[in-house]
């Protein structure tokens, strides 16, 4: 999280393209690190229980997503637009131009509210990291056993190739995700004939019913199993991206489908995480690994869709991307189900939960 704070401080100072990749590289490895390490920490304190305590980290992703942004802008606005002749112009253009040839790779930046709402934000990551690294250092007079030696270490018969899929499966979920809340906009206003307001207003709902349903999420997840969470969702996202593809010229059906539609992709990523340690123990490589398939398909597809989506025009293959994903995704659940229930090893099947069987 220290790192996250510095990146977030050096980027408006960037003023070389090299410099600033080397930043932006350092400040995704440490949100990479911090998202890996959030969830095992939970899978840590509170095991195969801990589905609302998993729920409501997302939530708070999901809650920061949305928030940010509109807070700095409020907070901080934009710079407002002037008026230039045409030999202002000229005179601008030439101060950017000896400016771009000096020598500096650091300088203030010329718009000081964007300064102002990375160091906003930035600041805020660093008070949370002292409150954690105070945690961090406390000491506690009664050490607690491992969780692996306390409950039994599970693993499943099949563990690697749950891993394998699960990577799968967060691959397609995320970049479906990620695609659909990149491009909607244009879509609307492109394939729809939408207004530029109507459009904006269809990408907050997307992400606005992918908040609170994840904030609902933890209620939800006190009473039902992850694996039932994971089945509504994806019976949730088969429905919603059908009629997408099936009526992808109606503005009414974009509205509800959109709704539905970041409603069921809310729960997933947390629901599957509590629910693949109900049967085999994630360490951290293990959650690494999952993690870092997500982040493959929040790199990959949505450029892959972008490529394709402007040599094919007319067609919606934003929605075909997102169908297709939520039909992956619905096959490949029940077999992994199907590979985590194979009987266990004698000395691990006494330490898998009834819970975990239902």
């Amino acid at each position: 999280m220290v790192a996250t704070a510095a990146g977030l401080y050096l980027i408006p100072f960037c003023k070389t393209a090299v410099l600033l990749i080397i930043t932006m590289s350092v400040f995704g490895a440490s949100v990479g690190v911090v998202d890996t390490g959030a969830n095992v920490l939970i899978l840590d304190l509170w095991g195969d229980k801990g589905a609302p305590q998993m729920q409501a980290l997302h939530f708070s992703f999901a809650l920061g997503a949305f928030l940010a942004p509109l807070l700095a802008k409020l907070a901080w606005g934009t710079a407002p637009a002037q008026n230039h002749t045409e030999s202002d112009l000229d005179t601008l253009m030439l101060n950017r131009s000896s400016n771009g040839t000096s020598d500096s790779v650091f300088a203030v930046p010329d718009d000081m509210n964007l300064l102002w709402a990375y160091a906003s934000i930035g600041t805020f990551i660093l008070v949370v990291s002292v409150f954690l690294f105070g945690l961090f250092c406390k000491k506690h007079s009664r050490q607690k056993k491992p969780r692996a030696s306390a409950e039994g270490a599970r693993r499943a018969k099949y563990h690697r190739a749950l891993l394998c899929l699960l990577f799968l499966f967060f691959f397609f979920y995320v970049g479906a995700e990620i695609t659909y809340g990149s491009y909607i906009f244009s879509f609307a206003t492109t394939h729809v004939g939408m207004e530029e307001s109507e459009a904006a207003g269809l990408n907050s709902i997307f992400w606005g019913t992918f908040a609170a349903c994840r904030g609902l999420a933890i209620f939800f997840a006190t009473f039902l199993q992850p694996g039932t969470m994971i089945v509504l969702s994806n019976i949730g996202s088969l429905v919603s991206c059908f009629f997408l593809v099936l009526f992808d010229k109606s503005p009414l059906c974009l509205w509800i489908a959109t709704s539905v539609y970041g409603a069921s992709m809310a729960a997933t990523f947390p629901s599957g995480i509590s629910w693949i340690e109900q049967y085999t123990t994630l360490t951290g490589k293990s959650a690494a690994f999952f993690v870092i398939g997500s982040a493959l398909g929040d790199m990959a597809i949505p450029a892959v869709i972008g490529i394709l989506q402007g040599h094919y025009p007319d067609l919606p293959v934003v929605l075909y991307t997102c169908l297709g994903s939520a039909i992956f995704t619905a096959i490949l659940f029940p077999v992994m189900y199907k590979l985590a229930t194979l009987p266990l090893k004698r000395e691990d099947q006494k330490a898998l939960p009834t819970s975990s069987r239902l």
